[in-house]
């Protein structure tokens, strides 16, 4: 293990509550596939003062930092609150530990507001979205979700079973679906996908959701992470042949009320999207829309036409 990597697991261990779980050290190790990761640390007499973790990734001779597999958000972590004066120093000595890469990708978490001193050093943004819900008052919760999403989701409790009994496989099985119906390829493998389900379920960081017929016919499956602070609706599956019994809105619902009567958290994430369907269902939801910034930067103009190319 690196030295910067033993000051991250303390400065993790320290500030277990303000560390999102996509960056706890347990999480990266069992989602870094097909590179390494690492964290930029600043340290001053002693102290620890920020980390910065990172994914690093080798591609046609090119280095570069991108976003692990099942990772959401990243970005640094700052021990306190520190003021926008001293938030500008320690980024600019962060941003000056990074490795030397050809390109640089990275969703900050929404909690880091400030990016002022990677604009200074030269790094992009893109806002994007994410979705929240304060789950204070379960019931004003329910009572915002638009009304045809209401009935919906009560028409699919008269029908459905919701079950939390099934398998990562089970899970797999019917996430794959979702994507074969769009003609998409799957973007991890069910090893990948079962090493990371392995790591959250031996840390108490997840629950598997189903909704059943009578039958016993999976009609969608829901995947729920969570850590000090929140839960995130991480992912989700359907049947193509059972699309239209109201299994995805109703799962949706009662992930919200486990986040809430199990895990005595106040706040849902979904995770965000920037698709103009799911947005309309998360806005559906009662959801807030909560502005995430995407950094980036390219170091190689060859890397960013040959992306460019890829793309």
């Amino acid at each position: 293990m690196t030295d910067s990597k033993i000051l991250y697991h303390k400065f993790c261990q320290e500030n277990q509550a303000q560390i999102p779980i996509f960056a706890q050290p347990w999480y990266l190790d069992a989602v870094c596939a097909d590179g390494i990761w690492d964290a930029a640390i600043l340290e001053e007499k002693g102290e620890i003062l920020a980390v910065l973790p990172y994914f690093l990734k080798q591609k046609w001779g090119f280095r570069y930092i991108t976003m692990p597999l099942f990772t959401k958000y990243l970005g640094p972590y700052f021990a306190k609150d520190f003021n926008l004066t001293e938030q500008y120093h320690i980024l600019e000595k962060i941003i000056s530990k990074l490795p030397k890469v050809h390109a640089f990708y990275q969703n900050f978490h929404s909690n880091i507001t400030n990016w002022l001193p990677f604009y200074w050093a030269g790094y992009q943004q893109t806002t994007r979205y994410t979705y929240q819900l304060d789950l204070s008052d379960l019931d004003a919760v329910f009572n915002n979700i638009n009304r045809n999403m209401r009935r919906n989701i009560k028409k699919a409790q008269s029908q459905l079973l919701v079950s939390l009994d099934g398998t990562p496989e089970d899970f797999y099985a019917i996430n794959r679906l979702s994507f074969n119906r769009q003609g998409l390829k799957t973007p991890y493998t069910y090893e990948q996908f079962l090493k990371h389900d392995q790591a959250l379920a031996a840390h108490n960081a997840r629950q598997i959701f189903f909704a059943k017929d009578e039958s016993g016919k999976i009609h969608a499956a829901a995947y729920l992470i969570w850590d000090a602070r929140s839960s995130y609706y991480h992912l989700s599956g359907d049947d193509p042949e059972w699309r239209h019994s109201g299994a995805g809105i109703l799962l949706v619902w009662e992930a919200i009320r486990y986040n809430k009567e199990n895990l005595h958290l106040n706040l849902f994430d979904f995770e965000g999207s920037m698709m103009q369907n799911v947005e309309a269902i998360r806005r559906q939801f009662g959801a807030t829309q909560v502005p995430y910034f995407y950094i980036w930067k390219y170091n190689s103009r060859l890397f960013k036409w040959l992306q460019l190319f890829r793309s």
